[in-house]
């Protein structure tokens, strides 16, 4: 295409990172546009004039009933249609946070693990999607701010990873975001489907390990996002729309620079204006 992809960031009641999810969007080339999800609701359809969509981090619906419970309620039963057709186009959907949060309580991700069991079908209504995962409250039991390393996993179907071999370094700001399978057997499955798209590190990339602060909540097998077997749906607890620039690094006085968050919202754009 030849117009930079209209990117959709959703706003539900309650989030407060649409802006910077759009900043981050139109860095990377993205036209980028904020819509409630009332809006979006009276319309479905409006969906199908984006070529990516973002859930953006916040406390949507104040966390009612748990985190992103209620938004992902929204999703099913208010734009099921249109999310189905906006996938099965193989459209990139980016959740952060508690996007991440609503996509796992929809259903999207990581989708059907078991190893008998097709690839989900695009077609398919998050209403009709199992719930095969969760994000539970941190393992320290308490609000976690801090920055963290993430390493991008080279073996990941994710269309927003390909390529990437430099670490990112992002703040999480989250009190439930512990990832948790359904199932112990899953975890091998959902490696072997390439669904891991990126894991919390230490700075010079070994593997957290389970280790705190590493692993600044709990996630099994220090998973920090997953996408669908597709590879074009990513949710992800930190937030690489807050590392865009040089000044946000929290030790730039002290001369540290580079491992922005950018390189994510880049390659989902590309993908986009592929299509």
């Amino acid at each position: 295409m030849t117009t930079k992809p209209r990117v959709l960031i959703l706003h539900a009641p309650g989030t407060n990172r649409d802006r910077e999810a759009a900043l981050a969007c139109e860095r990377a080339g993205g036209q980028a546009q904020i819509v409630h999800i009332n809006e979006l609701s009276a319309a479905p359809g409006r969906l199908g004039d984006f070529q990516m969509l973002v859930l953006p981090g916040g406390f949507s619906y104040g966390d009612d009933l748990g985190a992103g419970k209620l938004w992902a309620l929204e999703l099913r039963y208010r734009l099921g249609d249109a999310l189905a057709h906006f996938h099965a186009a193989r459209r990139p959907i980016l959740g952060i946070c508690n996007g991440f949060q609503a996509l796992v309580k929809t259903g999207f991700l990581p989708g059907p693990l078991p190893a008998d069991a097709p690839a989900a079908d695009a077609t398919e209504l998050p209403s009709h999607l199992a719930q095969t995962a969760t994000l539970t409250r941190n393992a320290a039991g308490y609000f976690e701010c801090r920055w963290v390393h993430l390493r991008p996993q080279p073996d990941s179907v994710c269309v927003f990873t390909q390529g990437l071999d430099e670490l990112i370094y992002c703040p999480i700001a989250h009190g439930e975001g512990r990832f948790e399978l359904a199932a112990a057997a899953d975890l091998p499955r959902l490696r072997a489907a390439g669904q891991i798209a990126l894991t919390y590190v230490d700075a010079a990339g070994a593997p957290a390990a389970g280790a705190y602060p590493l692993n600044p909540n709990g996630s099994l097998a220090d998973i920090a996002g997953v996408c669908d077997r597709t590879g074009a749906i990513l949710g992800l607890m930190p937030h690489p729309e807050d590392h865009l620039s040089p000044w946000q690094h929290p030790a730039a006085a002290r001369g540290a620079v580079g491992q922005f968050g950018l390189a994510l919202f880049a390659n989902g754009i590309r993908y986009a204006a592929g299509l």
